[in-house]
């Protein structure tokens, strides 16, 4: 890829928000490189690619040291403009009933690798005291997450590590935006096992709709973004609400056979 105009990132950008993501990029004059684990990424760059994109696709799994080196690698050196750190993966169902490796995996995935990552294009972009980072987040973040707790979990350590590290890079040229969406219209719901649940089954928010949002407040060096109304008052509700209460609500929505039907 030769070095002309902005250089974005996008991780988990196969399918859902992180394609949608990529599309705002791309739409925006970025050229890209995405990275998905799975092979249906070289699917999402030829759709890129037919709008006028410039988009190289890389599979690595971000949940290793080895793929995120895989990706760095991938960069040839040019510096990134903007790294959209959207990798995640989700697991329903109790905690005790989970297999420990696919724990594992949503752990190493949405922040082991998200966190190394960072920390890596971080300090190129604080060499150059230049560059934009947007880490998908979730309003799951505000509420313990019975029959999701892993997966909450996860979401509350990133939504805690981008304020964090905003605060750090305040007096920087250096910007980081939490995308904190609710429930999306994508893959995430079966892949995690969850079709059997209310939220699962439930009407959501477009994906497009959600990418748009995050990238505009990116691009405006905004510190978060909650998207939709009723993810912004749920949220809001969350702030004041004791932490059981959120998690026996929560249980009403992600507990397996409470889908909708």
């Amino acid at each position: 890829m030769a070095s002309q105009g902005q250089f974005a990132i996008v991780t988990g950008a196969s399918t859902g928000i992180g394609l949608e993501l990529a599309r705002c990029c791309a739409k925006d004059g970025f050229d890209l490189l995405i990275v998905a684990d799975e092979p249906e990424i070289e699917q999402a760059a030829a759709s890129l690619r037919a709008n006028g994109a410039r988009v190289e696709a890389i599979q690595a799994d971000l949940a290793t040291s080895e793929g995120v080196e895989k990706l760095c690698t991938a960069t040839q050196g040019r510096p990134v403009d903007a790294l959209l750190a959207n990798a995640g993966r989700g697991l329903g169902r109790a905690f005790l009933d989970q297999d420990l490796g696919e724990i594992r995996r949503v752990i190493d995935t949405n922040v082991t690798g998200t966190v190394e990552l960072i920390h890596k294009i971080g300090n190129d972009m604080r060499r150059r005291n230049a560059g934009r980072i947007l880490i998908t987040g979730s309003i799951a973040g505000f509420t313990p997450g019975a029959f999701q707790a892993i997966y909450n979990g996860t979401k509350a350590f990133l939504n805690s590590f981008s304020f964090a590290i905003r605060e750090e890079l305040r007096d920087t040229k250096i910007t980081v935006t939490c995308l904190m969406p609710g429930a999306t219209e994508t893959e995430f719901f079966r892949r995690a096992d969850m079709m059997d649940t209310k939220i699962g089954t439930e009407d959501k928010d477009d994906a497009g709709d959600v990418a748009r949002q995050g990238f505009d407040a990116m691009m405006a060096g905004e510190g978060d973004v909650v998207t939709g109304l009723k993810n912004k008052v749920q949220s809001s509700v969350a702030n004041v609400t004791p932490a059981a209460a959120l998690a026996k609500q929560h249980r009403s929505q992600a507990e397996p056979g409470t889908a909708k039907h």
